[in-house]
């Protein structure tokens, strides 16, 4: 099954962002994850959002390929504590997390219901 494309909300450096609502995590997003393309997993930060009754796990999968060197230290498995529990995760190291052609991928536990949100940080000016 083919991810679902989640896109970035950029953060307005010197100025404000106002907040956005993010995807819904529904039982698609959990069986398909998420993939994020053109990914700068250095300026990314995932704000993840559950409304699901207990605590669940979203994982951020590690890359393949040469460039993911640091693969090998694995996945990064954070938890998210449950109704209404959020948790931002990021930024990544691109050498850990980047999949092949500038992708992260992104999962989460089954029964996992809410929002995820994708921020990219500005370039430091």
């Amino acid at each position: 099954m083919a991810r679902t494309a989640v896109t970035y909300t950029a953060l307005t450096p010197n100025g404000h962002t106002s907040d956005v609502a993010g995807t819904t995590i529904d039982a698609t997003l959990v069986t398909n994850g998420v993939i994020i393309n053109d990914v700068d997993p250095e300026r990314t930060v995932l704000r993840v959002a559950n409304t699901a009754t207990g605590a669940k796990n979203v994982i951020v999968r590690t890359g393949s390929g040469s460039q993911s060197w640091m693969a090998g230290q694995g996945d990064l498995t954070v938890a998210v504590g449950a109704n209404t529990g959020k948790e931002f995760v990021g930024p990544f190291t691109s050498a850990r997390f980047q999949q092949r052609g500038t992708k992260l991928y992104v999962d989460f536990e089954s029964g996992f219901l809410g929002t995820i949100t994708v921020f990219k940080l500005p370039k430091a000016y």
